[in-house]
């Protein structure tokens, strides 16, 4: 389901713009008990929908009980701010992620429903934080890269809006088995700011850090090691591999 799309038959929307031009022509409210979800879906798939009727469409206690009117209603552009939010706030989790991926949501409005799912993250099964890893936006993504579970970070990882840098950040904060994982990723491993983050962590492999200490350019790798984490054993080896390059 997309958020403008409705199933509405025919004659729902007959009825919509029947009701549409009643409104316009006599300022009457839209707020009837009789209100249906296919009209009231109907009614908010039109984008000029006057503000004073989308305010209506939000007071009908009835309509409101469909999470596809709620989520459409949140999501037209002249709905007011503090509905949307109020609408918002009490979505499921695979709603918020449909929302923020919208892309007719304006961006503050977006960044609202990546903020209320980041935050349920903790409270999520393992099976939706899976699927989430993999089709949610790129911050929660991110967010779901210090899983404590492997399979969840591996399906970050693989999430097309995760960018670089995210898991820089993550990688900052990474324990052992991120670390492991990205060392070895085909597609993050490769990139140079992805290995400096994996230098400076503490967790980083030796045979990995002398892998990427060797694609760096010694100032850049100096400047890296003297901000390290890595254990000072093996800062001294890759100090001595900088040294045999010069």
């Amino acid at each position: 389901m997309t958020l403008r799309d409705s199933s509405a038959a025919p004659e729902a929307v007959d009825l919509a713009r029947h009701i549409r031009a009643y409104d316009q022509a006599h300022s009457e409210t839209i707020a009837d008990a009789a209100l249906t979800e296919d009209v009231a879906l109907a009614l908010l798939n039109g984008r000029d929908l006057p503000a004073s009727s989308v305010e209506e469409i939000g007071k009908n206690e009835s309509v409101l009980k469909s999470r596809k009117v709620c989520v459409a209603l949140a999501a037209h552009p002249r709905a007011p701010r503090r509905l949307s939010v109020r609408l918002i706030r009490q979505f499921y989790p695979f709603d918020l992620m449909r929302f923020a991926l919208s892309p007719a949501v304006a961006p503050d409005l977006k960044r609202i429903a990546d903020d209320l799912l980041i935050a349920r993250l903790a409270s999520i099964s393992l099976g939706e934080r899976f699927s989430l890893a993999r089709r949610a936006s790129g911050a929660v993504a991110a967010a779901l890269l210090l899983d404590k579970e492997c399979r969840i970070f591996r399906s970050a990882l693989e999430n097309s809006r995760l960018t670089e840098m995210a898991v820089v950040k993550a990688l900052a904060h990474a324990g052992a088995a991120l670390v492991e994982v990205v060392c070895r990723h085909p597609k993050w491993s490769v990139r140079r700011e992805i290995r400096v983050a994996l230098l400076r962590n503490q967790h980083t492999p030796l045979a990995r850090a002398v892998e990427f200490a060797r694609s760096l350019p010694p100032p850049l790798l100096r400047d890296v090691l003297h901000s390290s984490r890595l254990p000072e054993k093996m800062k001294r080896y890759v100090g001595e591999e900088l040294k045999n390059r010069k």
